[in-house]
């Protein structure tokens, strides 16, 4: 089994990484990235990819049993430029799902938002909603959608507004309903590999409760 990972430098994507290697499983975890990195693992294949070259992504993507994107930027890498937001986050996605479909891939697996809605006034969320409805008509067999709301876990930068909204959150849980719950990025990557396990068909979002729930089982 070829699992294909976007996204391996992000919080979620770093999880995803480490637990994909130590399933047996999988006999081998693909990597694109845009740029070299140091690590290394028996398992491990790496592919340097330019994101805006589809025959590059498409040769990347070939023979993958399962493709797993946890692709992401934010409003300060991208300096608040919502086109270039919307390049990475929108392109390669929707991108990936449609390129999976083409190399014989019929199971997707990818990292939205809570309160995604391409009909939200919010930037971030509408975006996220749009990138869900691209996904969903590309006509793959398995699809699981995963919104998680504030991840917990360690990132490799520093977001003040995060840590506030985790300290307020862990403070009011009982308040809060459950999907807006924060959850630990190896809880979310752990839930990815779960459902990619079943070979459930259809389109499937997975919040808190059903992220957790597959998590414990």
């Amino acid at each position: 089994m070829i699992a294909t990972l976007i996204g391996a430098t992000g919080l979620i994507g770093n999880y995803l990484l480490e637990e994909l290697l130590n399933d047996s499983y999988f006999d081998t975890v693909r990597i694109l990235i845009r740029r070299p990195i140091p690590f290394t693992h028996p398992k491990l294949e790496k592919k340097l990819v330019d994101f805006s070259d589809n025959d590059s992504i498409l040769v990347a993507l070939s023979n993958s049993n399962v493709i797993f994107c946890s692709i992401g930027t934010t409003q300060k890498k991208v300096k608040g430029d919502k086109a270039a937001y919307r390049k990475i986050d929108y392109d390669i996605a929707v991108n990936a799902a449609r390129f999976s479909k083409m190399v014989g891939c019929e199971t997707f697996v990818l990292v939205s938002s809570v309160g995604a809605n391409r009909k939200s006034n919010n930037f971030y969320l509408q975006l996220k909603g749009e990138i869900e409805e691209a996904v969903q008509t590309v006509g793959l067999n398995s699809v699981h959608i995963m919104r998680p709301s504030v991840l917990k876990g360690n990132r490799n930068e520093s977001r003040v507004g995060e840590s506030i909204s985790k300290k307020i959150m862990s403070t009011l849980s009982f308040l809060i309903p459950s999907k807006y719950k924060p959850i630990h990025g190896r809880d979310v990557a752990k839930a990815m590999i779960a459902v990619a396990k079943s070979q459930t068909n259809g389109f499937t979002i997975h919040e808190y409760a059903a992220m957790k729930s597959v998590t414990n089982a």
